[in-house]
């Protein structure tokens, strides 16, 4: 069968099979060792034990896989050091992409930071720089997100909420008042391919205002067609193919522009909280990088020019040792991915960089300090997973935008995690572990099973086209909520040890008055200032890019440069493109 035609499991296989692996264990002492083992099996664990040797974690958003009740070589029979584990900074970087990790180079502290006008968000971010933050997560509001203006009527009652209101250059120049662009690593909280073609260009206007070459600016944008097109709730929706369009368009003009910047972070971290396993997380993305990929080099791009500034965006949750495991697994995955499915000859083409955010859905109402253990936890996996920034929910994020307070608490949960518990000072401290190798191998084999599940329905926007994702959200979801209400997914302090009365409130976030006021005023000015016979044109020459197949970023950048607003640039996308009607989730 023609290497093209083949699936990348199919692929890896073939590739792998060629290998000669040496393993660390003779056969003679696995020998020795099973009959040892089952001696004890049989004579000192117990019956039930026996009888119940699998037991399976039943956590939020985990991924119910069995485990047995001791470890041993005999699990990984086959393991060879070094094909399957090696040194970090090396093949196959199960271990981690740098030799000495955070020894060299901490992993950065990034935490989110979103809400009313871009004056509001501007305050909470250099609050946090000055405490400590080594890099900015500006969030955007539902109406941002969504890409609307505020003056909008659907934006009514939104402006502000859950994250911070920008409707064009104006406001994206208030948000950054007084941070200095080409010092800072700023991961702009764009989701989709479409926000990311509207918002990333008005950061690159405020750049060329401010005479900052954008050659300097680093950070990254999300540009996930995964959140547009699955992981959304809003009323309108382009095609999955312009989408992915749109994604790849966003890839090439900041691959070609900005060379610092991350031009996509394939983000499993919305679609597992949205509802699925860390499984489907992993698989989702993995498939959406391969498919990405294919069309660059469709496009006549070598495969390490796109390939070395590829990330991902990961969600840690409960199950501890499954968290590590994950972040180890699709790290050798994708090294395995790039190297024999798509050829490449750069070592940074094979990294899977990653960034990771606790899981938010995990938190609960009741007995909300609960959730600074459980947020603790998840970033402790995160570090022994060995990932390259963090954001630490904070306790009260089940309530609202985290209080500056609670935010701090966060920020400290890293700093403390970093330089108090001596944690960083060994690389993959529980690689070679009998137990945490075969759950590495368990998780790798399910991830690429899944992916091959997508590319034999036609990759991964025929995945999106079919609904085969929105399937398994609603299965996920229907299927945890259950367990939960059973009371299997235990949760302290909701169904399990609960408290015997009332306990005291804690502070809950306000947000600030007369946002939506205020941004109304701002775009009303906007549109009395501006050339509007330049916005007429810049946005004329948009929808004629979006219906050819020109890149259609240098246009809206020219767009942001004369002062477009977000939502006169998204009537433009849905007019060219026309709306999609996604599959029903209930």
């Amino acid at each position: 069968m023609p290497e093209e035609k083949r699936t990348t499991k199919e692929i890896l296989q073939a590739k792998l099979a060629d290998q000669e692996r040496i393993p660390l264990y003779n056969s003679e002492a696995l020998e020795k060792l099973r009959e040892e083992f089952d001696q004890w099996k049989n004579t000192v664990v117990g019956k039930q034990d026996r009888e119940n040797w699998y037991a399976t974690p039943h956590t939020i958003i985990g991924s119910e896989i069995p485990r047995e009740m001791l470890y041993t070589p005999l699990n990984n029979p086959g393991f060879d050091c070094m094909q399957d584990l090696g040194n970090s900074g090396q093949e196959p970087f199960t271990r981690g992409i740098h030799a000495n990790m955070y020894r060299g180079r901490e992993f950065t502290m990034r935490q989110l930071t979103g809400f009313g006008g871009p004056e509001d968000t501007n305050k909470r971010m250099k609050f946090m720089l000055e405490h400590g933050a080594t890099g900015l997560n500006p969030l955007f509001d539902l109406p941002t997100i969504q890409m609307y203006d505020s003056d909008d009527p659907i934006s009514e009652g939104q402006v502000g909420m859950s994250g911070v209101a920008i409707d064009s250059v104006e406001d994206m120049d208030l948000l950054f008042k007084e941070i200095p662009l080409d010092e800072v690593t700023v991961s702009l909280v764009t989701h989709y391919p479409s926000n990311t073609a509207i918002l990333f260009p008005m950061y690159l206007a405020l750049a060329e205002r401010r005479g900052i070459p954008w050659d300097k600016l680093r950070g990254s944008v999300q540009n996930d067609i995964t959140l547009e097109e699955v992981v959304r709730s809003g009323p309108e929706y382009i095609p999955p193919q312009d989408c992915f369009r749109i994604q790849c368009d966003n890839i090439e003009f900041i691959r070609q522009n900005v060379p610092q910047w991350n031009f996509v972070t394939y983000n499993g971290y919305n679609l597992r909280e949205f509802g699925t396993s860390g499984i489907t997380e992993m698989a989702a993305a993995v498939a959406n990088a391969i498919g990405s990929i294919e069309d660059m080099i469709k496009r006549g791009h070598d495969v390490d020019w796109v390939a070395e500034r590829v990330a991902f965006f990961w969600s840690l949750a409960s199950d501890f040792f499954e968290e590590v495991a994950r972040i180890r697994a699709v790290r050798r995955l994708w090294y395995r991915i790039m190297k024999y499915r798509f050829n490449a000859k750069s070592t940074r083409s094979m990294w899977m960089r990653c960034h990771v955010q606790t899981s938010g859905v995990s938190l609960m109402r009741q007995e909300p300090l609960n959730n600074i253990i459980r947020a603790a936890y998840h970033a402790l996996a995160s570090v022994f997973g060995g990932v390259q920034s963090l954001h630490v929910d904070s306790y009260d994020e089940a309530y609202s935008v985290p209080t500056e307070e609670a935010a701090l608490l966060s920020l400290r949960t890293q700093q403390i995690i970093q330089a108090e518990t001596g944690v960083t000072e060994v690389v993959d401290p529980l690689g070679g572990s009998f137990y945490v190798e075969a759950l590495t191998n368990d998780i790798e084999g399910r991830i690429l099973d899944e992916v091959d599940e997508i590319e034999r329905m036609g990759g991964y926007v025929a995945a999106i086209e079919k609904g085969w994702l929105h399937r398994k959200i609603a299965d996920h979801f229907y299927r945890e909520q259950s367990m939960v209400e059973r009371g299997d997914i235990k949760l302290v302090g909701y169904n399990i040890y609960k408290a015997p009365g009332e306990v005291p409130p804690i502070e809950v976030f306000q947000y600030p008055e007369g946002v939506e006021e205020r941004q109304k005023a701002r775009l009303a000015g906007l549109r009395k200032r501006r050339d509007n016979e330049k916005v007429g044109s810049a946005l004329a020459a948009l929808g004629e890019a979006c219906k050819g197949k020109r890149n259609i970023l240098p246009y809206t950048v020219e767009c942001a440069r004369v002062g477009c607003s977000e939502g006169e640039i998204f009537r433009v996308f849905k007019k060219a493109y026309g709306l999609w009607k996604p599959p029903m989730l209930w």
